[in-house]
């Protein structure tokens, strides 16, 4: 590897070539300051635009000063990070984009997590010069089932383009206009409701300010929890406790299950379950569904339809209803998690308490921003009733434990409510890329082969690479698996399924890198992908802790066949479980001669 001497703030180092000024000062422990630039290092991403100009350094015989996350080192370079002319520049150009952002901070979504915010402070900003003769430009805001995109607050770092387009491969955001009124926004500054937006929320997740943000359910939630006519349940996703304590100071990967069955119960709901539930019912639905079509494969059946792929992701949903609607009698037709849950608790549940329909309120805890336009779909409606009524990301749960002026971390350790709390091992793995394929092998194994498991842990089926394969031996029979996380990868694998090219029997999908532990509605990471190996080590911690870890010996799952829904896959099961799928491409309407 050949390599050049970089001289900066009077330290030497020696680097690759091709290194940027700011890895360089990086690994001499040189702190410069970034706003557009993100990377998340084990997931090969990286923003660097080098518009915002906030990382200037000076270049020995350079005439200009340099923006050093796209400036690469050249040998023999010497680099000054902090003289009075950058700092000027850098404290100039940050007026520059205050001048043209709302001053609206207290009432901010992104209060005390907003990187300008931060940056403000941090360069010592406390007056804009000129302000008083300065414009602002400003946008209509836009609001989606999911996502609020207010462009007033748009900086362009572009940061939520690279994950939209790069990473997911979605398409729907670029930038638009010119000068003073560019922004990134859908083409035409349409709304997201009526674009290729898959709501998977990775663009909120990375944005600096305010200008993209979810759209906060607490305030619904809040309401029906004053209501004493209403009795509210709630579903926290497995995700969920692998990431909440980050929102209080607990170090990354801290579970905090019990804690937080206990703030859930403090803030009032009348009964706390565990979504993990639902995942095994998901597993004793998919898994039944995918031995289905494998022995129909096996037996010689020309139309049955494989590689079967999973269906517990909304945001992967979207994008194949969107992206690829030629292929949408593929994906499994289970519904994911949070909508079986909904399903049970408003049937089963509902008749248990003696309560109707519209008198219980279900809200779920989802890592997920993807989960709120789930939820608000019409085929998990009934009479206009939607199984789950409202869904909260992490973040907004954090915000409710707040505001109740909750400690988190020295809450008692409660255990989930009954019957609908009850999971396994498998339930849990969910929330980490490749951990529904895992839990789904363990059931389909003793299901076909009738011979007990012993090794439930599928190694093979883990890790962090986008794109993954791996064999697993179904006592003689082997079956070939694919995991993919990111948009991105899933197109490949959706291409390979078209082109005639794949020869899995069964993939499992998850919009989000790092499966649902880097949903958008989680605490932000910031670019640090360390988080994320944190949190899928928590759950697998959990997992490897549980007494159970299959879904099929649940005994809650086996009673809820037995008294209710009969058996996998059956009438009852198909119209309560089970979806169906639509061409939802984005239709352009021409105007009329």
């Amino acid at each position: 590897m050949d390599t050049i001497k970089v001289t900066i703030d009077n330290r030497q180092i020696e680097v690759p070539k091709g290194t940027t000024i700011y890895h360089a000062a990086k690994q001499l422990g040189i702190e410069i300051p970034v706003l557009c630039y993100m990377e998340l290092e084990d997931m090969n991403i990286e923003n660097k635009p080098g518009g915002c100009r906030i990382c200037v350094v000076e270049v020995e015989g350079r005439h200009n000063l340099a923006p050093s996350c796209s400036t690469q080192c050249s040998d023999g370079m010497v680099v000054k990070t902090h003289t009075t002319r950058v700092l000027n520049a850098r404290r100039t150009v940050l007026e520059f984009i205050l001048s043209d952002h709302p001053k609206d901070c207290l009432t901010c979504a992104k209060s005390g997590h907003c990187e300008l915010q931060d940056m403000a402070v941090k360069l010592g900003v406390r007056k804009i010069h000129n302000e008083e003769i300065s414009e602002m430009s400003t946008y209509k805001i836009d609001y989606s089932p999911s996502i609020i995109r207010d462009l007033d607050k748009c900086i362009m770092c572009r940061r939520c383009e690279t994950m939209c387009n790069d990473v997911q491969t979605v398409g729907t955001l670029s930038a638009i206009n010119r000068g003073f009124e560019s922004v990134v926004s859908p083409a035409f500054e349409m709304d997201l409701e009526k674009s290729t937006c898959t709501y998977c929320g990775q663009c909120v997740a990375v944005c600096p300010t305010g200008a993209l943000t979810e759209v906060d359910h607490t305030t619904n939630v809040l309401r029906a929890l004053a209501d004493p006519n209403k009795t509210v349940v709630v579903q926290t996703a497995p995700a969920v406790r692998a990431a909440l304590g980050e929102e209080f100071g607990l170090n990354a990967g801290t579970l905090v299950t019990g804690k937080m069955v206990s703030a859930l119960r403090r803030l009032g709901f009348d009964k706390v379950f565990d979504t993990d539930f639902a995942a095994d019912l998901t597993i004793m639905e998919e898994g039944t569904e995918l031995l289905d079509r494998l022995t129909k494969h096996l037996n010689g059946d020309k139309e049955v339809k494989l590689p079967i792929l999973t269906s517990c992701c909304p945001g992967w949903v979207n994008f194949f209803e969107m992206q690829f609607p030629d292929m949408i009698d593929i994906p499994s037709t289970a519904r994911s998690p949070q909508q079986m849950f909904g399903a049970i608790a408003k049937t089963y549940y509902a008749d248990k308490l003696n309560v109707k329909r519209d008198d219980l309120i279900v809200v779920s805890i989802m890592p997920c921003l993807a989960k709120k336009y789930e939820a608000q779909r019409d085929e998990f409606k009934v009479e206009d009733n939607p199984d789950v009524d409202f869904s909260l990301s992490t973040r907004e749960l954090a915000h409710l434990i707040k505001e109740a002026n909750m400690d988190l971390e020295n809450m008692p350790d409660e255990d989930f409510d009954n019957p609908l709390g009850e999971s396994t091992g498998a339930g849990v793995i969910f929330g980490a890329t490749g951990g529904v394929i895992e839990a789904a092998t363990r059931t389909a194994y003793e299901l076909h082969t009738g011979k007990k498991l012993d090794k439930v842990d599928f190694e093979q089926l883990r890790g962090m690479d986008g794109i993954r394969e791996a064999k697993v031996d179904f006592d003689g029979l082997e079956l070939n698996i694919g995991i993919a996380h990111g948009l991105g990868n899933a197109r490949k694998m959706l291409e390979d399924i078209r082109d005639g090219k794949s020869h899995f029997h069964a993939i499992e999908i998850m919009a989000c890198p790092g499966g649902c532990i880097g949903g958008g509605g989680q605490p932000l990471h910031h670019g640090d992908s360390s988080i994320l190996k944190k949190r899928i080590d928590a759950l697998y911690r959990e997992d490897s802790g549980k007494k159970i870890r299959k879904s099929h010996e649940n005994p809650m799952i086996k009673e809820l066949y037995e008294n209710f829904l009969g058996a996998p896959m059956s009438e009852k099961a198909h119209k309560l479980l089970h979806t169906h799928y639509s061409d939802r491409r984005p239709k352009v309407k021409l105007k009329e001669e």
